[in-house]
């Protein structure tokens, strides 16, 4: 008989693992860690009870997180990564040339810490020259910085324990006073099947910030039903609009030119800011 690890997305729906071993678990002074091996997906990391990454599928979310708005921004070379302790977005950052510097800023060390003892694929960029890495309060870290960044990316967990305040409008507020004056947000936003009304608030809260502002999608298996959002917003740049001339070849297995372009065409619920799971809330 086999361990079988759920994450509970509502009181009647989860998301189940087969687990293998548990590689480390500990708690962190910010939250439960967990580091298992999984029988279809490799390693995962596990924060709280929460899927945060697996060695099988984790290059979709780091390279949509990163390469929609590196492409979308036609000079980006300071790019700050608020969490992303497990370094995917980094990683995926350092394929672009133009960038000179990448900063991440974790609030929990023992995320890079085990992230790189056992994620090696995912976090072996975290020690690369151009990287500096702050074990700190993202929040903090935006509060105190001004026009200091091309590029801001919001990887965080979902909006419970320390990552709460990186979903509120003046968190936004704080990175729009971060960003150059063509700068770019993006936050991941969640699910739009059990989370529609956190996706709804940050859209509303980002595109009363930003002259532009966008949400865009992708398929994300290990994360709940796996259709994943990302909002954007944007001082000047529209992801929509970006020259043919500005795309190079970059090494990807999920992102493409023409994905970049798909990925905000959305259904009619998200559109909508519908909930499509009204029988699932009874």
């Amino acid at each position: 008989m086999g361990l079988w690890f759920t994450e509970k997305q509502t009181n009647h729906f989860g998301i189940t693992f087969d687990i293998e071993k548990t590689l480390h678990s500990e708690k962190t002074e910010f939250q439960q860690l967990d580091m298992v091996q999984t029988k279809e997906f490799g390693r995962m990391l596990l924060l709280d009870d929460m899927v945060m990454t697996t060695e099988s599928d984790e290059f979709v979310y780091h390279e949509m997180i990163v390469h929609v708005p590196l492409f979308t921004h036609p000079d980006p070379k300071h790019v700050l990564v608020v969490g992303g302790g497990d370094g995917g977005a980094i990683r995926e950052i350092l394929k672009h040339p133009s960038v000179e510097k990448a900063t991440l800023v974790e609030i929990d060390g023992k995320v890079i810490e085990y992230s790189k003892q056992y994620l090696p694929t995912i976090a072996g960029s975290l020690d690369d020259p151009r990287v500096e890495v702050k074990v700190a309060d993202g929040f903090l870290h935006i509060a105190e910085s001004e026009q200091a960044y091309d590029i801001i990316m919001v990887d965080s967990t979902e909006p419970v324990g320390p990552a709460v305040k990186l979903f509120e409008k003046g968190f936004y507020e704080g990175i729009s006073r971060a960003l150059k004056e063509d700068g770019i947000l993006v936050a991941q936003t969640d699910n739009p099947w059990f989370q529609h009304d956190l996706l709804k608030t940050v859209y509303g809260d980002v595109s009363s910030i930003f002259p532009v502002s966008r949400v865009y999608t992708a398929n994300i298996p290990t994360y709940p039903s796996g259709l994943w959002t990302f909002t954007m917003g944007s001082k000047k740049h529209d992801p929509l609009s970006v020259p043919e001339d500005r795309f190079h070849d970059i090494d990807t297995k999920y992102y493409t030119r023409e994905l970049h372009q798909a990925s905000f065409a959305l259904p009619r619920f998200v559109l909508d800011g519908e909930n499509p799971n009204k029988q699932g809330e009874k």
